[in-house]
C-alpha cells in the first residue's frame, strides 16, 4: 500500500513524502513514519478487496458537513443514489482503532463517509475514481451550503 508520511500537508508533499508498506502496515519503502491514518486504510482495504485507492482528506465544505449536525445528501452525478444522504461515523479520535472500526464498517457497503468532526473518506478501484469521488463531495458539499444560505 501506498501512504502518505505522517505530518506532511499536501502543498508540501512530493513523491519522496510517501511510503509502501505491507498489509500489516509494515514500512517497506520510505524513511518516516506513515501517516496515523494507517489503521483505517489497511481495514477499508481489508474489508473491501475490490477497491485500490483510498482518499482520506479534510476538504473544508465537506468537512464542515462532517463538524455540522446538518446532513449532506447525494447528489447525481457519480453513480446509483442508494441512500438520501452520505453515512456519517460517530466521532472517534483520529488514529485510532476505533474510528478505523467505525469507517471500515461502514465502507463495507459504501465508497464515501464522513467522519463526524473530522474529515472525509473515499475510495474507488484506482486512484482517479478515488479522486474524482473526493472532488464530487466537495462540491456538492459546497453547492448545498450555497444552496441553503440563498433559501434562508
Amino acid at each position: 500500500m501506498i501512504i502518505t508520511e505522517s505530518g506532511i500537508s499536501f502543498k508540501d508533499m512530493t513523491n519522496k513524502n510517501v511510503l509502501i508498506t505491507d498489509t500489516s502496515g509494515e514500512v517497506l519503502s520510505g524513511y518516516r513514519k506513515p501517516s496515523s491514518e494507517l489503521g483505517m486504510h489497511l481495514a477499508i482495504y481489508k474489508k473491501r478487496p475490490d477497491i485500490n485507492s483510498i482518499i482520506h482528506t479534510h476538504s473544508p465544505y465537506a468537512s464542515g458537513y462532517a463538524f455540522s449536525d446538518r446532513k449532506l445528501k447525494r447528489l447525481e452525478g457519480f453513480g446509483k443514489i442508494k441512500d438520501e444522504y452520505i453515512s456519517i461515523v460517530d466521532y472517534a479520535p483520529p488514529g485510532s482503532l476505533k474510528l478505523a472500526n467505525y469507517a471500515s464498517k461502514v465502507m463495507e457497503k459504501e465508497n464515501v463517509v464522513l467522519l463526524k468532526n473530522h474529515g472525509v473518506i473515499t475510495a474507488g478501484k484506482d486512484l482517479d475514481e478515488a479522486t474524482l469521488l473526493a472532488e464530487f463531495i466537495e462540491e456538492s458539499a459546497k453547492i448545498q451550503l450555497v444552496s441553503f444560505i440563498l433559501n434562508l
